[in-house]
C-alpha cells in the first residue's frame, strides 16, 4: 500500500529540493508591513497600535517544525507548555533565542541585533539547511546572507510582487477566474478615474472597499457606505500627493459582494513548477479579519472542482513569475452557492499552514476541528500551568480525545507591560472533536471560562 508523504515532507521537498532537508523556521508574521512600507495606500488617521502580540505569533513554528529542524523564537517557550507538547508525543525542535528582544519588533530584527546568534545559526545548522521564513522581505534576505543559510523561498522582489492585491486582481483577470468587480489603481489619477465606478456601486445600494495592496489582518482596508466617504478618501490621497510630490499609489477599489462562506485554500508549487492542492478550509472571520478555520470545509463536489481548477491556473501563473513554495488564496461562496475563487493571493505561509501538521496528526478522518483564538485580559502573566487548571477537562490530552489543543501560548502574555497594569492577549488553539456540534460546545465553554478569568481577576496561577 502506497503511503502518502506528510504535508511537511512535501513542503520540505518543494522548499529545499530534498525530503530530508533541514529547515530553520522563522515566524516573521505580518511581513506585509515590510512589503508595503514604501507603497502609498489608504490614508489612515488611527495611531499605530502595539505589535507585541502579533510578533509572538512566531511560536506557531514550534508545531510546524520537525525534531531535526531549528526554530528561532523571540523568547523561550513556557516550560509548562513544552511539557504539555511532550505529553502529546511532540518531539520539539531545537530552539534558538536572541539575547534581547524588542516586543514591538519582528523576530528577524531581534536576531540581526545579536551577532552571536547569527553566528550560532551558521554552526548549528547542518550542511544543506535552509532558512524558512513566514514570508521573505529584505530583512530576511539580510539574515540569510549573514548566517550563510540559503532561503527556502524566492527572493523578496518576487515575493513582494506576487503578494500585492494588484497582482491578484490582474492574475485572476488574465486567467478568466471570477472575482468581485474592481479596479487596480497604481496612481492617484487612476483612483480618480475609478471613482465613477465606485459611485455606481453605491448608488445601486451596495458597498465598496478600498484596500491597500499589502494590507493584512483587517488593516489597510476601508469599507465605504456612501459617496461622501469615498470622496473624502480621494481628497486625503490628493493632499498627500500634493504634499509629497508622490502620485504613485497601491490600492484596489472593489465592490463588496454578499457571501455565505469565506474560504482559504493552500497549494504548493515545487521548484520545477509542479502544483499540488494541499487543503481547503472554511474561514471564520470577525469584522473582516480571519480568526480561524472550520475543518473540514463544507463544500459541494462542484465547488471543490472549481478550487482545483483555480489551483492549477494560479499555481501555473505564480510559477511562471518565478515563485515556488506555499501559497494561500482567500475565496468566498456567494449566497447562490457559486464560487469567487480569488479574492487575494497570499504567497507565503498562512495561518492554516501552521494548523495542517496538527490536523494530520491529531484530528481523525471522521472528526472535526475548529482552529480559533480566544481574547484574554490579565493584570499579570499567566503561566501555562495556570491555564491548564482553568481549562481542566477541556484541554486535548491524547489522540482520540476531544478538547482544545493549544498551538500558540506565547501570545497570551505577549502584551504585558508595567506590573499590575491590565493587558490583553490571545490564546490560540485547535478544538478537536468528533463532530462540528461537539467542537462548538467545547468552544463555548472555553470562552465562558476565559471570560470569567477576565471578570474575576487572573488569580489562576
Amino acid at each position: 500500500m502506497r503511503v502518502e508523504p506528510s504535508s511537511l515532507d512535501r513542503w520540505r521537498t518543494a522548499l529545499t529540493g530534498s525530503p530530508g532537508g533541514q529547515l530553520v523556521l522563522l515566524g516573521n508574521f505580518e511581513v506585509e508591513d515590510r512589503w508595503g512600507a514604501e507603497e502609498p495606500g489608504v490614508s489612515r488617521l488611527s495611531p499605530r497600535r502595539s505589535r507585541a502580540v502579533e510578533n509572538r505569533m512566531d511560536e506557531f513554528t514550534l508545531l510546524l517544525a520537525g525534531p531535526d529542524d531549528l526554530v528561532i523564537l523571540k523568547e523561550a517557550p513556557d516550560p509548562g507548555y513544552l511539557r504539555y507538547l511532550a505529553e502529546l508525543g511532540v518531539d520539539p525542535p531545537h530552539v534558538c533565542v536572541p539575547s534581547r528582544q524588542d516586543p514591538e519588533e519582528i523576530v528577524t530584527d531581534d536576531v540581526l541585533q545579536d551577532p552571536r546568534l547569527v553566528k550560532e545559526l551558521s554552526s548549528v545548522a547542518r550542511p544543506g539547511a535552509h532558512l524558512w521564513p513566514h514570508g521573505v522581505s529584505e530583512t530576511e534576505e539580510r539574515l540569510a546572507e549573514l548566517s550563510g543559510l540559503p532561503l527556502a523561498a524566492p527572493p523578496t522582489t518576487v515575493c513582494k510582487r506576487v503578494n500585492s492585491k494588484i497582482y491578484s486582481r490582474r492574475a485572476a483577470e488574465t486567467l478568466g477566474l471570477r472575482q468581485p468587480d474592481g479596479v487596480a489603481c497604481t496612481s492617484v489619477e487612476e483612483f480618480a478615474d475609478a471613482l465613477p465606478v465606485g459611485r455606481r456601486w453605491l448608488a445601486d445600494g451596495g458597498r465598496c472597499a478600498v484596500k491597500d495592496a499589502y494590507g493584512v489582518s483587517g488593516k489597510g482596508i476601508v469599507l465605504v457606505d456612501d459617496e461622501r466617504q469615498l470622496d473624502q478618501i480621494h481628497r486625503m490621497m490628493v493632499r498627500r500627493a500634493d504634499r509629497t510630490g508622490q502620485h504613485r499609489l497601491g490600492v484596489v477599489l472593489e465592490r463588496w459582494v454578499p457571501k455565505s462562506a469565506d474560504l482559504n485554500y493552500q497549494f504548493t508549487i515545487g521548484r520545477e513548477g509542479g502544483v499540488h492542492l494541499d487543503f481547503v478550509r472554511e474561514a471564520v472571520t470577525e469584522r473582516g479579519v480571519h480568526v480561524g478555520h472550520r475543518i473540514p470545509a463544507r463544500l459541494t463536489p462542484a465547488q471543490l472542482d472549481r478550487v482545483r481548477e483555480a489551483t492549477q491556473l494560479l499555481g501555473g501563473r505564480l510559477a511562471a513569475d518565478g515563485y515556488f513554495g506555499l501559497a494561500g488564496v482567500d475565496a468566498l461562496v456567494d449566497p447562490d452557492g457559486d464560487l469567487y475563487p480569488v479574492i487575494e493571493i497570499n504567497a507565503r505561509n498562512n495561518m492554516s499552514t501552521y494548523q495542517e501538521p496538527v490536523r494530520e496528526r491529531f484530528v481523525p478522518a471522521e472528526g472535526a476541528a475548529l482552529a480559533t483564538r480566544y481574547p484574554v485580559r490579565l493584570t499579570r502573566p499567566l503561566p501555562f500551568a495556570g491555564l491548564r487548571r482553568l481549562l481542566a477537562g477541556l484541554l486535548f490530552q491524547r489522540p482520540g480525545d476531544d478538547g482544545l489543543l493549544v498551538n500558540n501560548f506565547a501570545t497570551v502574555n505577549a502584551g504585558r507591560g508595567t506590573a499590575g497594569e491590565p493587558f490583553g492577549g490571545r490564546l490560540h488553539g485547535i478544538v478537536v472533536a468528533g463532530s462540528p456540534e461537539r467542537a462548538a460546545d467545547i468552544d463555548r465553554e472555553i470562552r465562558s471560562r476565559l471570560t470569567a478569568l477576565d471578570r474575576e481577576g487572573d488569580h489562576v496561577q
